[in-house]
């Protein structure tokens, strides 16, 4: 659902889930965190990515994928994603626009595991 004539109201309900005849209207919450697959060999093409699928849902969750899109299509954007927590977000967001050697300045009341990240893991 990617047209822009939608207001913002059904964006909110509608984006990121297009479901086929006898599924859910809206997306189910999948609280699984890991899948089944028949073989080792299934899982090493996911490992391997050479398959697409699930298998951990803290690298990827069909609801969180969803929420995700839902995201993208909201504010306009390419690609949106979810982390699965809070420091694995202030990960991406300063491994993204900050190259080796380059300095960060932060507050002195930042998370002490923020700080850690900072001074310690990135340095």
């Amino acid at each position: 659902m990617s047209n822009n004539n939608y207001k913002i109201e059904t964006k909110c309900v509608q984006a990121g889930y297009r479901p086929g005849n006898g599924e859910p209207r809206q997306i189910p919450i999948v609280q699984s965190t890991t899948f089944r697959y028949e073989t080792s060999e299934d899982m090493g093409k996911l490992f391997d990515l050479e398959a697409s699928g699930y298998f951990y849902s803290r690298l990827q969750n069909p609801t969180c994928d969803t929420v995700a899109a839902k995201i993208c299509e909201l504010e306009g954007g390419s690609a949106a994603m979810l982390t699965s927590s809070g420091q694995a977000a202030n990960f991406y967001a300063v491994f993204n626009i900050a190259n080796c050697g380059d300095h960060v300045v932060s507050s002195s009341t930042i998370y002490g595991g923020t700080f850690n990240l900072f001074a310690v893991t990135m340095k």
